[in-house]
């Protein structure tokens, strides 16, 4: 017989989002269960990375893990407020937030995978891929960005492909990167890609990385700007093309950096308030540009990034591979050119790593928890299938939520720390609501 463990909340997921719901509803003395199979609880991808060079987006000063409290990274780590501080005592400042919520007996972490859920007795019980089981009253989807969608000549490269850039196989290969001195793919120009330039670049690579998109934009720099409010009636209408308007006029007369940070306060009314039409467009045309300058890196991560362009060690390359051909332990790789017509020769590479981002149709993601859910009826992908449906309180059915990027298709800005903490706060006071606590 299966172990079964009762629960009042079930949260699938040990992340950020996941973290904090718990971690806000010990605050309320309501026991919850993570259920994380990574060992990574408290720190999830993002902050799991032990590499000095990756450095958060956000200055210390709001990365704050309560709502209510934006400056408590900074002052419980003694860390500059206006610093860009490592991702890794980032990483150590959640595990510690979780550890203290497991210590007062109010969270339990279950290394294990959440494999399917069914409705049962008003509350849901969990399948795990041990074999247990979890009963709980309510039931917290907070699994987080799904992997990417697997690259096109997957098949042909074989094992010289890393489809996980987070993973210990994507570790194996920076290392044999390194020692045989090979060159490196890299398919994605954003976010991920700069983190594994990074590593490669801290681990003494020394051979060629290409980094390829179909625009070839990598994120921009953050820096020192001031914050330059504007009320609603001041905001841009909901439509792609007055928005994008309105940032060009607006960064006519005030740093550009500026202009984007003004519209965070209103960008979940303006998202929602955008025909789907309209949401599609962006998706489409405008999210990269939007990316790069919203979703900001460093400085000093710009700089590192800037320098080995300069040395020749990396190269931003837009277009679209159009073919991978396997010689032994190397990849023969041809793509077109933007705007090109023939393919050409990108070079031969060791490894490629698939930096492509998120799954962008939810529908189909390989999680056995949520393919099963979808197939049930028990959630639905939103209008654009980017994520789940959700109400204005997160719920995605009856006693079932989803929080963080889960969300997205509702709320679009819901990838940050000062979006997700003020989430996770409302959810762990809607679940007590619900629970009658």
């Amino acid at each position: 017989m299966p172990g079964e463990q009762r629960t009042p909340v079930a949260i699938v997921g040990g992340g950020f989002s996941g973290t904090m719901v718990a971690a806000n509803l010990a605050r309320r003395g309501i026991d919850s269960v993570i259920i994380e199979a990574s060992g990574r609880a408290g720190q999830g991808n993002a902050y799991s990375t032990t590499e000095p060079a990756h450095l958060l987006n956000i200055r210390a000063h709001n990365m704050g893990a309560w709502a209510e409290d934006p400056e408590d990274f900074a002052t419980r780590e003694n860390v500059d407020p206006q610093a860009f501080a490592e991702r890794r005592h980032y990483g150590r400042y959640l595990r510690a937030i979780l550890d203290e919520a497991i210590e007062s007996g109010s969270v339990q972490v279950v290394e294990d995978k959440a494999v399917g859920a069914k409705r049962h007795s008003g509350g849901w019980r969990i399948r795990l891929h041990g074999g247990d089981e979890v009963e709980a009253g309510a039931l917290v989807l907070a699994t987080g960005n799904q992997p990417p969608a697997t690259l096109p000549f997957a098949q042909e490269a074989g094992d010289r492909i890393v489809e996980d850039p987070w993973g210990e196989r994507a570790r194996s290969a920076i290392a044999d990167a390194v020692h045989n001195n090979l060159d490196v793919l890299i398919v994605g120009t954003s976010l991920t890609m700069v983190d594994t330039a990074l590593s490669l670049d801290a681990a003494g690579h020394r051979g060629r990385t290409v980094a390829i998109s179909r625009r070839g934009k990598i994120p921009l720099p953050g820096g020192p700007h001031q914050p330059v409010p504007v009320s609603g009636e001041e905001a841009p209408q909901p439509k792609v093309r007055d928005v994008a308007s309105w940032l060009r006029e607006r960064s006519r007369t005030i740093d550009w950096r500026s202009a984007v940070d003004s519209l965070r306060p209103h960008s979940h009314r303006i998202w929602q308030a955008m025909p789907l039409a309209e949401k599609r467009l962006f998706l489409r045309y405008g999210r990269p540009w939007w990316d790069i300058h919203r979703h900001r890196i460093a400085p000093q991560v710009r700089s590192t990034i800037d320098r080995l362009v300069e040395e020749g060690r990396l190269e931003v390359l837009a277009g679209r591979l159009t073919g991978v051909q396997r010689t032994g332990e190397s990849l023969e790789v041809t793509y077109r050119k933007r705007g090109g017509d023939l393919p050409e020769p990108a070079g031969q590479f060791g490894y490629i790593f698939n930096c492509t981002g998120p799954l962008a149709d939810i529908t189909s993601t390989d999680d056995p928890l949520l393919r099963e859910l979808l197939g049930g009826g028990e959630v639905k992908p939103d209008e654009l299938a980017i994520g789940l449906q959700t109400d204005d309180r997160a719920r995605a059915g009856e006693h079932l939520w989803a929080v963080g990027t889960l969300t997205k298709g509702r709320y679009w800005e819901i990838i940050a720390v000062p979006d997700i903490r003020v989430q996770a706060a409302a959810v762990a006071d809607d679940i007590a609501t619900e629970l009658g606590q």
